[in-house]
């Protein structure tokens, strides 16, 4: 089993930049493929990137790819999201996620944070 924390959201003009961080408990963090979603109010959770355990292969949404990386750290237990060129559309609340198995798909995951809130001012 594994807890995440999602860190370093906020408020940034669009254009910017943020980075999140998802900070992992236990000793096996580099076992799991990791994933971002993000959720508006009233919308779905979507995907926006995923990154397997050895950080060899990434996957990106059609939305974000070119302006976010996706990475980790296995010896920090910690994945990164870096957001650039941020749009007021990225607004949401955006999660982590640990899953056994690699995905672009909720349901694949098993294991979630608490989220943290992005918000871009136009």
């Amino acid at each position: 089993q594994v807890q995440l924390v999602e860190s370093g959201g906020g408020l940034v003009q669009a254009g910017g930049s943020l980075r999140l961080s998802c900070a992992a408990s236990g000793r096996t963090f580099s076992s799991y493929n990791m994933g971002w979603f993000r959720q508006a109010p009233g919308k779905e959770r979507d995907f926006v990137a995923a990154i397997s355990w050895s950080g060899g292969s990434t996957y990106y949404a059609d939305s974000v790819k070119g302006r976010f990386t996706i990475s980790r750290d296995n010896a920090k237990n910690t994945v990164y999201l870096q957001m650039n060129s941020l749009k007021p559309e990225d607004t949401a609340v955006y999660y982590c996620a640990a899953a056994f198995r690699m995905g672009t798909t909720a349901t694949t995951y098993n294991y979630w944070g608490q989220g943290t809130q992005v918000t871009v001012s136009s």
